[in-house]
């Protein structure tokens, strides 16, 4: 199952991507039929939903059901205009450095590093909720800031209950769903900052979509293809599978001493062919199309204005 918030005039409402790419309006169907949550108000976006608990999946299949073919709630996933699932996170996005081999190695030969020298403990920075756009949104490129913006495809964990001290056998209780996260950075000022903040705080550079797939969808998110491409030129292609730490180690981590609270979102790292690495390095440039994609979530599309 994969929900998704869009705009429906000046209202946010909360959709479901359905398999013959429809998007059902669950939001004006909510009471249109009787399910395990119909006294509850219509939720309005994913936040929303993430709020409703246990029986969502059960409410959702059940109002899919009975929506059949009705064309007042259908319309077609080009039609819509999607945001963030969560547009406005409460809190700022929890995101892991360094977290794929291959990646941390042309990261290191491009600064001068050991190529072996891999993290020994997950390394740990955030983007604040400002950055935050979503599937199909123009962004800047910042140009009078930067002089290299780049990308970066990764995995995102959203949170579905608050947990503190998670233990990693037990972290996929925690998990609400997946969506994909375009890292988007300025590296110059990364490396000017001496830090990752600065360089990856820039307005609109989280596009965030174009769905969240619950959980149950994902058998295994440690083994998922994802891809980045940009102008239809290919440059990021792995499988979650080369993480140096995996889903259930990043919520452990994350949540040590620390509560985790439904709706936050734990980006989990890019692969190699990050444009910082390419020999010479390029830049996303205005009017590029970044096209982010991830097994079994979708394709997360950003134009460069």
């Amino acid at each position: 199952m994969k929900l998704l918030t869009f705009l429906d005039g000046e209202q946010t409402r909360l959709g479901c991507l359905l398999n013959d790419g429809q998007v059902l309006n669950i939001t004006s169907a909510w009471a249109n039929c009787d399910h395990p949550l119909s006294g509850s108000p219509a939720p309005v976006d994913v936040m929303d939903a993430i709020r409703l608990g246990e029986n969502l999946e059960a409410a959702i299949q059940r109002i899919t059901e009975a929506a059949g073919n009705d064309n007042n709630v259908l319309a077609s996933a080009a039609s819509v205009m999607f945001l963030a699932p969560i547009p406005r996170p409460q809190k700022n996005i929890f995101c892991v450095g360094r977290n794929y081999r291959e990646h941390i190695i042309e990261g290191n030969l491009a600064r001068g590093r050991a190529a072996d020298d891999f993290p020994k403990a997950i390394e740990l920075f955030s983007k604040p909720p400002t950055t935050v756009v979503g599937h199909g949104a123009k962004i800047s490129r910042h140009a009078g800031l930067t002089e290299l913006l780049d990308y970066e495809v990764e995995l995102a964990i959203v949170i579905g209950r608050a947990g503190r001290d998670i233990q990693a056998d037990r972290a996929h209780e925690y998990v609400f769903g997946y969506t994909i996260v375009n890292d988007i950075t300025a590296r110059d000022l990364q490396v000017r900052h001496g830090q990752w903040f600065k360089g990856k705080s820039l307005d609109g550079t989280t596009p965030i979509g174009p769905v969240v797939t619950l959980r149950s969808a994902i058998a295994d998110a440690n083994a998922l293809e994802l891809q980045l491409s940009v102008n239809g030129e290919l440059r990021q292609s792995s499988n979650t599978s080369d993480m140096l730490f995996n889903v259930p180690q990043i919520v452990a981590e994350v949540s040590a001493g620390m509560t985790l609270e439904p709706g936050d979102i734990i980006a989990t790292g890019t692969p190699s062919g990050v444009g910082m690495a390419l020999n010479p390095p390029r830049s996303l440039n205005a009017g590029d199309v970044v096209s982010a994609r991830i097994e079994k979530i979708g394709e997360l599309i950003t134009t460069i204005s």
